[in-house]
């Protein structure tokens, strides 16, 4: 079934109303609704999965921060007035999903990060991606995934137009910069929702070592590594990641 986006004020997101239990996903920085494609259909009808669109490029540049999206999660939480809501973010995604936890303990009934960034990550390296080299634009993501072909040329396209709009570079490098200042080593014992991590046995930006000190400093914590898998294992091994969540919701929920 395909949903549409909702536009309702400041706020644009997908849901699926398809239970009474809320799933909400947190996209990463250079995140689309199609990094998440293979949860909503598998999800969709038996929970309400919700994706809101982080205002990455349309808040003011001051507001533009990790601490700024934590905001805006935590007011649209309160808009759609989701209580007890299983919340699960990617890379940049993963990090908001922490430390809305943190900050709003009593709303989040679980937690699920999939190479979540908040302890260490190299998404760029030293150098923000050259601006007008398609080529190396597409290696570049293509570097994300262990199989380069799971980078769609619309991912691609989407990703280059990014680079080479500077509106939309200058907020990802603050970004960038914002969440390698928001180090949660030192808040991460302070996570009381059961939390399921997911990673990429090949992930290069947030390396296996990275959810092994996930799963070390987040008490209530189990890890999942997925063989043959980058940055994404939602895109890259739907079934293998749609199997562990839904065992780990199903377990949490109480379910048969």
């Amino acid at each position: 079934m395909e949903h549409q986006i909702i536009e309702e004020g400041k706020f644009k997101y997908l849901e699926t109303n398809g239970g009474e239990v809320t799933l909400m996903l947190l996209h990463g920085l250079f995140g689309a609704l199609s990094n998440f494609q293979g949860i909503i259909n598998h999800f969709g009808d038996k929970y309400n999965v919700v994706v809101p669109m982080l205002p990455i490029f349309e808040l003011p540049i001051r507001e533009v921060s990790v601490s700024g999206f934590v905001e805006y999660v935590d007011e649209f939480v309160n808009y759609k007035g989701f209580k007890d809501v299983h919340v699960l973010g990617n890379s940049l995604g993963g990090h908001i999903t922490l430390l809305y936890a943190l900050g709003f303990s009593d709303n989040v009934k679980s937690i699920i990060l999939t190479g979540s960034s908040g302890l260490f990550e190299s998404a760029m390296g030293s150098t923000f991606p050259k601006r007008g080299d398609y080529d190396y634009i597409k290696t570049k993501t293509e570097a994300t995934f262990y199989s380069p072909e799971t980078a769609s040329k619309e991912l691609v396209d989407e990703v280059f137009d990014i680079v080479n709009d500077r509106n939309k570079a200058i907020r990802i490098l603050a970004t960038a910069k914002s969440a390698v200042r928001h180090n949660l080593g030192d808040k991460l014992h302070q996570i009381e929702a059961p939390t399921l991590l997911i990673w990429g046995k090949e992930d290069t930006i947030t390396p296996a070592f990275v959810g092994e000190k996930f799963n070390e400093l987040i008490d209530n914590s189990r890890l999942h590594f997925v063989n043959e898998c980058g940055h994404a294992p939602m895109m890259e091994h739907p079934e293998q990641f749609n199997k562990i969540l839904e065992g780990f919701l199903e377990e949490i929920e109480g379910k048969e």
